[in-house]
């Protein structure tokens, strides 16, 4: 298709992979010099090594879910965007979700080549990029000032500190976990509200033209995390908890195939 043709243009490679290439150059350069003040420290050269192989070898599978995001964007979106924006600063569930509501605005009933068009591609590429950008933003503005005053709190110097030993004082520790229970309950508070949303609108598809087939990938894709989430409680293995989402979209994925079949 045209459209594609353009979307994976040399030139949308040589734009979203310089980007792609400076970020990388970043990582390694911030690596080199981790491990250069890891030495400085005194830190073990062999521990050193074996905790940059061993970083190296448990993020190739949870990455997994990133170039399935990728390869499920690129037939619509092309090869370039998703993998600039998974790459650099997107998140999977995030580029899917704001993809797909920028195509209806649009104007499109699905996020499809055969219905994209170069304006609706702009729209769709440009709200995933201005959506995303306020948490670099804020970070830039607050950060520093919220960071001061966490270490300011939680100091041993602090007054709240000396007051540990009373038995109702609002100590740093209280505080501390307070804040965290908070952002915890916030962010489950918000993926409870997206899934209802998503739900919500698969049933509606089911009444609109009797297309189950995503009610059921969602049904088998939260079974799948069900089960990670339990190994991960029962078992006391933490080490699956990064391969989780990754797992959970193959199965899913598995599911849509098997069902779309029959």
């Amino acid at each position: 298709m045209e459209i594609l043709k353009q979307l994976n243009s040399p030139v949308m490679y040589l734009i979203c992979g310089g980007i792609v290439a400076f970020v990388a150059v970043v990582c390694l350069i911030f690596m080199l010099r981790a491990y250069k003040a890891g030495k400085e420290v005194g830190m073990d050269t062999v521990k050193l090594k074996r905790t940059i192989t061993a970083s190296a070898t448990f993020a190739v599978l949870p990455s997994v879910g990133i170039l399935l995001g990728v390869i499920a964007l690129s037939g619509s979106l092309g090869i370039p965007l998703p993998w600039f924006r998974l790459s650099v600063v997107g998140a999977l569930h995030y580029e899917t979700q704001v993809a797909n509501a920028a195509a209806e605005q649009t104007g499109l009933s699905s996020l499809s080549a055969s219905q994209m068009t170069p304006s609706a591609f702009a729209t769709i590429a440009l709200l995933m990029g201005f959506c995303i950008i306020w948490g670099m933003v804020l970070s830039i503005i607050f950060t520093r000032k919220y960071s001061e005053k966490l270490m300011k709190s939680f100091s041993p110097e602090s007054g709240d500190a000396k007051a540990e030993s009373t038995e109702n004082t609002f100590t740093p520790e209280k505080k501390k976990k307070s804040l965290s229970g908070f952002a915890d309950s916030a962010m489950t508070a918000m993926f409870i509200g997206l899934v209802s949303a998503y739900i919500g609108s698969y049933i509606g598809g089911i009444k609109a033209n009797g297309n189950y087939i995503p009610l059921i990938v969602a049904l088998f894709g939260g079974l799948a995390m069900a089960g990670f989430e339990w190994v991960k409680e029962k078992k006391k293995a933490e080490w699956i908890d990064g391969f989780s989402i990754a797992g959970s979209m193959i199965i899913a994925m598995a599911s849509a195939v098997l069902f779309s079949g029959l």
